[in-house]
């Protein structure tokens, strides 16, 4: 492999990255970086899957990072995942180990990709609720008003990402950013994909053993811990369906209909951003799990050549 590697693994939810991650971080002396931006929590278990007695692979416990990192109620973005990041790959890489990062949150491997600076830029709250009224075409026409480069590297896809645009063109008006100098890397991108009906399958079965081991109750206690209902309604899907449930105001039937809805629908944008990468240069090798995991091994063991 060239110098200084980073294997990444990315792919939906319910695509199995953890159990191939740890596998190959088992054969190849690796360590497992976390991509996942709910997975920094501590006391959010069930809900994100983190499923920490799957890193271990034929009697090796598989050192992760990047997990369980902050505690439940606070934020975390995109440029502390960054910052994060590069210490833990400088750290795994300084003792000779493969770093391994995992996960299905498209923007913040895309952030390490790009090497974008722009996640540097602090949020302006006031600009923020200003610009809350506008709707999607004002959003584009002020983005206009801005330098072609920034327009032409914005993502304007959503009302929150053009927001985030203009807010990167006010400060860049006012301030000069300074680039940050980090670790030199050399990546592989491999990306897990599986049949449309399989994946549904998956993530129904496993959103059942997730209900089942419990995840009620841990919604439950972490609103009886001071987590504020709207900050798991910020952190998405189970924690804010079930939020929902405990308030009253879904039935468990309408909590399991609905979350299914949602989580088929989240799948479905990672699947649309890891294509978005694509067109903006990521080469991604794209591998079927329906052929099993010892197929899929062999494949990439060709792709990184080893």
């Amino acid at each position: 492999m060239q110098q200084n590697p980073l294997i990444i693994i990315l792919g939906p939810t319910a695509s199995g990255k953890t159990k191939l991650a740890v596998r190959l971080a088992a054969e190849l002396g690796g360590e497992i970086i976390s991509a996942d931006s709910r997975q920094v929590y501590q006391g959010m278990d069930i809900g994100t899957g983190k499923d920490l007695a799957e890193y271990q692979y034929s009697g090796q416990v598989i050192p992760y990072h990047l997990i369980d990192i902050r505690r439940a109620g606070e934020k975390y973005n995109v440029n502390e995942f960054k910052e994060d990041f590069f210490k833990v790959f400088e750290d795994i890489s300084d003792r000779k180990r493969l770093p391994i990062l995992c996960g299905g949150t498209g923007m913040y491997i895309h952030s390490l990709l790009q090497q974008q600076d722009y996640t540097a830029i602090p949020a302006d709250e006031s600009l923020r609720a200003r610009l809350a009224q506008y709707d999607i075409q004002q959003l584009r026409s002020l983005l206009l008003e801005y330098p072609e480069e920034l327009v032409m590297k914005a993502d304007q896809s959503s009302h929150k990402r053009l927001i985030r645009a203009i807010e990167i063109g006010e400060f860049l008006k006012e301030n000069l950013l300074i680039s940050k100098e980090r670790p030199l890397f050399n990546p592989v991108v491999i990306g897990l994909t599986s049949d449309i009906s399989l994946r549904k399958k998956r993530i129904y079965e496993r959103l059942e053993a997730r209900l089942s081991a419990g995840l009620v109750t841990e919604v439950k206690n972490l609103l009886e811990n001071g987590v504020p209902r709207e900050t798991l309604e910020y952190y998405g899907l189970e924690y804010k369906f079930v939020s929902w449930y405990l308030h009253n105001e879904l039935t468990l039937a309408e909590l399991e209909e609905r979350l299914l809805i949602a989580i088929y629908q989240f799948a479905k944008r990672q699947m649309t951003f890891f294509r978005k990468m694509e067109k903006d240069g990521v080469k991604i090798h794209w591998l079927d799990t329906d052929q099993g995991i010892e197929a899929v091994r062999y494949s990439i063991t060709k792709i990184i050549d080893l």
